[in-house]
């Protein structure tokens, strides 16, 4: 016996709830982008919540400082391993060599565990830039362009000064036993470029 074809009425209704679902529910596709939460040229692929604080600030703690870092991997591993729970680490923003895309990972009203150091972790944003401190192929003018951006955005936003006592490497956190960003992070041409962004 031939099944019945569907009615007009139910094709429409099918239609219109798989329009309503692309349109209000987030895409499953694995290409699709999602804008972030605090930067908007950023994309949004959240750290693992076991990798951070969650908080309220700067409410609960000003935010003081920038922090640059080098991430020792590369950008599709770093994401990776602020995903994981079981590497207890995160950085709020990432930033990609070759195009200079940003990736936000953990709001910036939540406190990264990336600095080593607690108290610079509840007063800082921290910024991750794909590479190796000994490989300077990654300092791209791309990289330092979108990182600007995104330093003088997050300066504007609470306040902080453009300079190098606010603007500072992960090597200069008190305590910390990195390097990073390293001899060949160009510390003169980035603040200018923070500072004409």
């Amino acid at each position: 016996m031939p099944k019945s074809l569907p009615s007009r009425r139910r094709l429409l209704q099918s239609t219109a709830l798989a329009t309503l679902s692309t349109v209000l529910l987030p895409s499953t596709r694995a290409d699709a982008k999602t804008q972030a939460f605090d930067y908007p040229l950023a994309e949004w692929a959240p750290a693992h919540t076991a990798n951070y604080t969650a908080s309220n600030r700067p409410t609960s703690h000003p935010v003081d400082f920038l922090i640059i870092h080098m991430t020792q991997a590369t950008y599709a591993n770093t994401l990776r391993i602020f995903q994981n729970p079981k590497k207890q680490v995160s950085a709020h923003y990432v930033v990609r060599s070759a195009d200079g895309h940003v990736t936000q990972m953990v709001r910036e009203r939540d406190v990264a565990w990336h600095a080593g150091n607690w108290d610079y972790n509840t007063r800082s944003i921290g910024i991750e830039h794909e590479g190796w401190v000994d490989q300077p192929a990654y300092f791209t003018d791309a990289m330092y362009a979108q990182s600007a951006k995104l330093t003088a955005a997050i300066c504007t936003r609470y306040g902080i000064p453009k300079d190098r006592a606010h603007i500072i490497a992960h090597y200069e956190v008190p305590g910390s036993d990195h390097t990073d960003p390293g001899p060949n992070w160009d510390w003169t041409r980035y603040m200018r470029l923070v500072g004409s962004a």
